[in-house]
């Protein structure tokens, strides 16, 4: 195959630019912080109720957000399974991206007396994100020849990291300057505008990689009579799952991927609640934080890139895991505001790149397909339980110790796993190399 028009390319970049807005600003910066905030004073004071039961206030916001991912991993199978036999991946991707924005949006009525609105909020607008995430994926391999894909990645994950820094100035400057906004009452209501901007950023850029990206191929379309697309998706995933046990470079990489994604995303999405709750940092100092993390991830996804055409990929991931172990050590033991700043900027500097490359990684082990969907599909459902396990784990060990300190040094053990799992898709690697 050969690499799409850069036209094809940018748009589908755009995805990236389109959507990484919610994930980046709001996962991981505004609605955190502003969660963590209201939550802490009255009528809460740390607790919260939610299906009738009591909850630590960051404990929950890691559970929903597992429960969310554990959904995903359940449908992902059958969405795949009907975009690859009806070749209609964009129009799920669509769907599900409208979910999301649509979603997000409705954050703009969080508030302490619609809090359980403000979880379904957020729920639904993370299901939107992810589920849509798949098929965007799934196009790498269609759109890139092997030898682009690590670049192209890279792109798409840079676009994401500068849009995203668009909208976190533009919502820092909210809440900054709320006071001087006339229709704006409370710092709160900056927060919650931001909400709203997100969402239609999201909804309003994605049209362009509607517009430009190929519909899909119906792979199948001779075969689709009689086929059941609920139980096909998970045959599908199986056969997935019987080609990469025979494939031994790319079973390594995948379970390797499995447990040091656990810890990366944990960290990511845990970010700004440590930052909160353990050094009472403000608002203001939270968003410039994760402002600057992002900035320092643009540098990061092209520098990772780089390295692996020097290097290779999987040399490459066992360096950025080994330096996230150091992160948790660091974060365990840092005791001032300071340290947290440059710990931030070290967290930047492998955040995009361990991203981008495990992404491009997977489509260059994969083997040469046109079920590219159920391949990726494969891929989001080991990332998205690998989550579910590092959230759940994660918020039990702060309600267990009431110490997120704890939580942080505890997921060492998942990157110590992945590291060691590298080293064997290495050292499988290398002996495939000399035969």
């Amino acid at each position: 195959m050969q690499t799409a028009p850069k036209k094809v390319i940018n748009a589908w970049a755009m995805y990236d630019w389109s959507n990484s807005v919610y994930n980046l600003v709001i996962t991981t910066t505004f609605f955190p912080v502003y969660y963590t905030a209201i939550t802490k004073m009255e009528p809460f004071y740390g607790k919260v109720e939610f299906l009738g039961r009591s909850y630590v206030n960051t404990a929950l916001y890691n559970y929903a957000l597992a429960a969310t991912y554990l959904l995903v991993a359940i449908l992902l199978p059958i969405l795949s399974s009907i975009a690859d036999y009806k070749g209609n991946k964009k129009r799920f991707m669509q769907f599900f991206c409208f979910i999301g924005a649509i979603a997000c949006s409705g954050l703009y009525f969080f508030d302490r007396d619609h809090f359980s609105l403000g979880i379904i909020c957020m729920m639904l607008a993370a299901f939107g994100f992810y589920c849509s995430l798949v098929f965007y994926n799934s196009y790498l391999p269609e759109i890139a020849e092997e030898k682009d894909r690590d670049r192209i990645s890279a792109k798409g994950f840079t676009y994401g990291y500068i849009g995203s820094v668009i909208m976190q100035i533009i919502g820092f400057v909210l809440v900054v300057f709320w006071d001087k906004i006339p229709f704006l009452k409370e710092e709160g209501d900056a927060v919650r505008l931001t909400f709203l901007l997100v969402g239609l950023w999201w909804i309003g850029f994605a049209q362009i990689p509607f517009k430009h990206l190929p519909v899909g191929n119906a792979i199948r379309s001779n075969k689709t009579a009689g086929y059941n697309f609920i139980t096909g998706g998970f045959k599908e995933l199986r056969k997935v799952f019987a080609q990469v046990m025979k494939m031994p470079v790319l079973k390594r990489f995948l379970f390797a991927f499995f447990f040091y994604n656990m810890g990366v995303q944990t960290v990511m999405l845990a970010a700004s609640n440590f930052g909160s709750k353990v050094f009472n940092l403000p608002s203001k100092n939270l968003i410039f934080t994760i402002v600057l993390i992002q900035i320092v991830a643009i540098a990061g996804a092209y520098l990772m890139a780089k390295l692996s055409g020097i290097y290779g990929n999987l040399k490459v991931l066992i360096g950025v895991v080994a330096f996230w172990m150091l992160i948790c050590i660091a974060a365990y033991f840092m005791t001032s505001e300071y340290h947290f700043y440059g710990l931030a900027v070290g967290v930047g500097l492998v955040m995009g790149g361990i991203q981008a490359l495990s992404r491009s990684t997977y489509s260059k082990l994969m083997p040469v397909t046109e079920d590219t969907t159920s391949f990726f599909s494969f891929y989001d459902v080991t990332e998205k339980i690998a989550i579910v396990i590092g959230l759940t784990a994660f918020g039990f060990i702060e309600e267990l110790t009431n110490n997120m300190r704890d939580s942080v040094l505890s997921l060492i053990v998942f990157f110590c796993l992945g590291l060691i799992l590298l080293f064997s898709a290495l050292h499988k690697q290398n002996k495939l190399k000399t035969v």
